[in-house]
């Protein structure tokens, strides 16, 4: 599961709006993205990672974050940040950014993995789930509560 990474966040926010956590990690997409970083946005389901696709069109008036679906690591040379929901570029990158409801297999990839949680039941509970195996794979989760004023 996780072997290279070295820094795992969640930030818990307090509502449970599903486009209002997407957008949180849009920005922190962007974010990544502008400090030259290659960044990975990974779910588990085609539809989530559509939906964020989208988005990261418009969740800004005056952000883009040039991006693509994920088919080759080489595209980092023209998107820095490519989106997936199979597997995990098998090259180190630096900021998995995941949506899924699980941790996905490569996470050892990332150097910096990000999980944004909502007060959604299911989404909390599958939260609490990766929390604990990223503690059992040896590694110290950093929580951070989160208002929509302290989005980045």
């Amino acid at each position: 599961m996780v072997g290279r990474a070295q820094r795992v966040e969640f930030y818990v926010l307090a509502g449970e709006d599903t486009r209002a956590r997407l957008k949180f990690v849009c920005r922190l997409a962007e974010q990544a993205a502008l400090a030259g970083l290659r960044v990975f946005a990974w779910a588990d389901d085609p539809a989530e990672l559509e939906r964020f696709d989208d988005l990261l069109w418009t969740f800004g008036d005056r952000s883009f974050v040039p991006h693509e679906l994920f088919s080759d690591v080489r595209q980092w040379d023209d998107a820095p940040v490519l989106l997936g929901s199979g597997t995990l570029p098998a090259q180190p990158f630096d900021l998995l950014l995941n949506l899924g409801t699980v941790v996905p297999d490569g996470t050892g990839h990332a150097a910096r993995i990000a999980e944004v949680i909502d007060a959604h039941a299911a989404r909390r509970a599958a939260g609490r789930l990766r929390f604990r195996a990223y503690r059992a794979a040896g590694l110290s989760p950093e929580t951070h509560n989160v208002s929509a004023e302290d989005a980045p």
